[in-house]
Formats: structure tokens, sequence, C-alpha cells
């Protein structure tokens, strides 16, 4: 079972989050998404992060969740997807508004300084034009993990199209 949270990690979710990393994440924030025991899922990551856009909001640190949606990328999924977001109006205009979900949320959780730098480095046009992991072409995809981050942290067409076809939200406890 999944929750949807913001919160700051405790120093247990600290640990569990570079474990399933293998690293230590830059620019951590929040955990967005815990599973039923309180495992992070989802961490959700500073807009700049030494000075530079970092690619994504939602961080995907499961590495259950992590390791299945690269099977699904390495067996195509992804241009399966894109294929069926030219034939399926609804699915394309779902998967927008995903997108900008996904941009109105990255400047919702900047603080006033992050935007006063973003706009001094003049980074506004990326941050303003950039979806879901950073891609600026919303009719392709790029990346399930941070897509899926997404979903389980606010509202992605992609995740849950996920979820319906791959089952994948029945291997979060």
């Amino acid at each position: 079972m999944l929750t949807a949270i913001q919160q700051k990690p405790t120093p247990e979710q600290q640990r569990i989050i570079t474990e399933e990393l293998g690293r230590e994440p830059k620019g951590m924030q929040w955990v967005t998404a815990v599973d039923s025991h309180g495992r992070p899922l989802v961490v959700q990551v500073d807009a700049l992060v030494d000075d530079k856009p970092f690619p994504t909001l939602y961080w995907l640190s499961s590495r259950l969740l992590v390791k299945e949606l690269s099977h699904l990328e390495a067996a195509g999924v992804i241009k399966e997807l894109e294929a069926r977001l030219q034939e399926d109006e609804d699915l394309m205009q779902a998967y927008r508004h995903s997108h900008e979900d996904y941009i109105r949320r990255r400047w919702e959780a900047m603080s006033a300084s992050t935007r006063a730098r973003v706009e001094e480095l003049g980074f506004n046009p990326v941050f303003e034009r950039r979806g879901v992991g950073g891609i600026e072409n919303w009719q392709q995809v790029r990346c399930l993990h941070t897509q899926y981050a997404h979903h389980l942290s606010g509202n992605n067409a992609i995740g849950q199209w996920l979820d319906r076809e791959y089952g994948i939200n029945r291997l979060i406890p």
C-alpha cells in the first residue's frame, strides 16, 4: 500500500535511500511516497543542485521499482507507449496534463531564494518548458522511472498506464 506524503526524511529513511540508490542523493528535500512499512519510494529534489537545473523533481528511490521499470524499458515499452500516445488522443491529453502538473509542482516547490537564483542564472525557460524528467518534447517518453516517481507523488498518466498494463503498483507492499 502506497502513501503519498511530504516530509523531511528521517535518519532511518535517509539510510534506506542511500542504501537503495547506492549513494546519498544530492539536493534531497522531501520523501514524497512511502510503502506500508514507511520505506521511502520517492524523494523530491531541489530544482537547482550545484547551481544547475536538476533533471527531475521526483526521484524513484526503491531499488525494486527501479529494477522492474528498467526491465520494461529494455523490453521496448517506451516505444510502445510513444506509439500509443500517437493513437490515443485521451492518453496524449492526460500525458500533457501530467507535464503541466509536474511543471506547476516544481515551481511551487521552489523557495523564493531558489526562484531568484533560477532567474539570475537564466534558467526560467528550462523550468517553464521541461516536463517530467526534463523532457521538452511532450510527445515522447523519457525514463519510466521519473514518470513513475511523479505518479507516486502526484498524478501521472504514464504511471497510471504502467499500473493498468503491468501491475507495477502490486510490487508495493
